[in-house]
């Protein structure tokens, strides 16, 4: 059992399992050891799951459940410490989506907690002076930034399904960023990468880097006292501490020093919402999963509809006749997304169409099972009636019939690359996930359209897809991925991994993924794909595009009582464990 193994005292010498890899740390000394071990089979528990990207959060999160606290403790839990261990997706500047399984009451509920436009912002703010979209003042400007969420709506989880205070639940958090923690592989690889645009900023050049300019290496142990100080004001003083206190002061500070929108009264105003999630039916299988602002389950239902009247366990797993009958209905389901989605406080989204079982089936209809669409053959249908790469999700079970599975994000890794002075944490730049000018596409290739235009305190479309799929009532998968597009298409493979193929929820979880997004017409693969599989697909006119590896997904599935995590081995840190 992998809990014999990380059981430690905050965060103490562990040895623990993080993508097939056996690494061994000690967080009393500046060490860090990666150690080769065998590829694992599902780490599996009786009594509790948690599995995120980072394994320190994994693991206070799982102390939450050991010491008796639900799921909903340990996300919030396990959300604070990524803002801490994982600045480059954790985060508290940002915002996401948060979906609440209870057996016990019989119920789902979704926590929308994305940023908003400020009251300040226009429609064609990011445009230059011809017309066009200026991307550099969409992505890395404090222009780029919406009124964060992340707080807000996980006192919210806490407050009304939790049963431990925010400040516990910041506790270990703020240990973290006080002590310090030691510093991995990935870790230093992604500040390398993202020198240039932190070191425009000395706000985040004094936190990222070290006084003489110099890196932080694997070993080094990483210590963040101004995050620290603004964690221990929130758990002092409450959520409103971050919109109405000493923390929004200095971030309203910083917009206004840098031609910034957003205000104290943007801040004071902010509040999370309680949604009904998008609810599909899959061979038997109920799919709950984010409604809008959000177009992942939308579009994860639209897709696994046009799918359900093909016989996809009889095509075989990565056969090229199931990826081309995937990639035909994923072509529909984003083109869909460039017209009608958007955030229903504001536009009115064809949801019961998009999702409907007779609209997939009209789709359907238009697939040739022998032959690629061009995409640019394939518009949004009429749907009736109406009614980042850097993200990161993690999936959590309990012993009580609770499952929640959480995903968010600054956008971009580091966000916009600026850290709020004084304050210690990264703005977002999601502001760029509105359709700055429609038809053109965003940073993920995604085009846009009116639906999803800026407009002040809007909250701007996203595709993270946090979802929980039930069978008879019970929690069967608790599931999400970050990688900006990719998110929708990453999450349906693994649901239908298990449903259609049968996999467990490792070989699931790290099996090859593939993505087409309508356009650019291309279907883009991991590595992995038999080479007589890609020359099928390409005979039938596919553009097959071989790039890096896509989503870092990860799960939870439960079955007979028995709770099995899997961990993407993608994410070098990420960490499933059990108890």
């Amino acid at each position: 059992m992998l809990s014999t193994i990380v059981s430690f005292l905050r965060y103490r010498a562990a040895a623990v399992i993080l993508g097939g890899m056996m690494l061994f740390l000690d967080q009393t000394a500046n060490s860090a050891a990666i150690i080769e071990g065998e590829r694992m089979h599902p780490v599996e528990a009786r009594n509790g799951m948690a599995v995120t990207s980072h394994f320190l959060a994994t693991r206070s999160a799982l102390e939450v459940l050991e010491q008796g606290g639900n799921a909903i403790d340990a996300a919030a839990t396990a959300a604070f410490s990524l803002a801490v261990t994982q600045p480059r997706s954790g985060n508290i500047g940002g915002g996401g989506f948060m979906l609440i399984s209870s057996e016990q009451k019989g119920e789902v509920i979704a926590i929308d907690y994305r940023e908003k436009a400020p009251s300040g912002a226009a429609v064609d703010m990011f445009l230059d002076e011809s017309g066009e979209v200026d991307t550099n003042r969409s992505r890395f400007s404090h222009l780029a930034a919406g009124v964060p969420g992340t707080v807000a709506g996980l006192a919210l989880a806490l407050e009304t399904y939790g049963t431990i205070s925010l400040k516990q639940a910041l506790a270990p958090a703020i240990a973290l960023a006080e002590e310090g923690f030691v510093v991995t592989p990935r870790f230093s690889q992604g500040l390398k990468a993202a020198e240039k645009r932190l070191k425009k900023w000395e706000s985040s050049r004094k936190i990222f880097y070290k006084a003489d300019g110099g890196y932080y290496e694997p070993g080094d142990r990483f210590v963040q006292k101004e995050l620290a100080e603004t964690l221990k004001r929130i758990a002092a003083n409450g959520v409103r501490e971050f919109y109405e206190g000493k923390t929004a002061e200095l971030l309203v500070a910083e917009m206004k020093r840098h031609g910034g929108l957003i205000s104290m009264a943007d801040m004071k105003s902010y509040e999370p919402l309680i949604r009904a999630p998008v609810q599909g039916l899959y061979r038997g299988y109920d799919i709950y999963s984010m409604s809008p602002p959000s177009s992942g389950g939308a579009h994860i239902v639209q897709i696994l509809n046009i799918l359900e009247g093909y016989d996809i366990g009889g095509s075989g797993h990565n056969s090229a006749r199931t990826i081309h009958l995937m990639a035909e209905a994923m072509k529909r389901a984003y083109a869909d997304r460039s017209k009608y989605l958007g955030d229903e406080d504001f536009v009115k989204v064809p949801l019961e169409g998009i999702t409907s079982k007779k609209y997939a089936s009209e789709l359907a209809k238009g697939i040739d099972i022998e032959e690629a669409a061009v995409s640019q053959t394939i518009a949004p249908g009429e749907p009736q009636p109406y009614e980042s790469d850097e993200t990161t999700h993690f999936s959590i079970v309990d012993r009580y019939g609770n499952a929640v599975s959480n995903t968010y994000t600054i956008n971009f890794s580091y966000g916009s690359g600026i850290v709020v002075d004084g304050a210690g944490f990264l703005l977002n730049n999601e502001m760029d996930d509105f359709s700055s000018k429609p038809g053109a596409p965003n940073a993920y290739g995604l085009i846009g359209g009116e639906a999803n235009k800026v407009e002040p305190n809007k909250r701007m479309l996203s595709s993270m897809s946090p979802t929980i799929v039930k069978k008879d009532g019970k929690n069967f998968l608790v599931t999400g991925s970050p990688g900006g597009s990719r998110i929708i298409t990453t999450t349906l493979q693994v649901i239908m991994n298990v449903i259609d193929h049968g996999l467990n929820i490792k070989s699931a979880v790290a099996a090859p993924r593939i993505h087409h997004q309508w356009l650019p017409d291309e279907l883009r693969v991991e590595e992995g794909l038999s080479p007589d599989t890609i020359k099928i697909l390409k005979d039938m006119g596919h553009n097959v595009v071989r790039k890096s590896s896509m989503g870092a997904i990860q799960s939870i599935m439960v079955v007979d009582g028995m709770v099995y995590g899997a961990a993407d081995p993608r994410r070098s840190t990420a960490l499933a464990a059990g108890m």
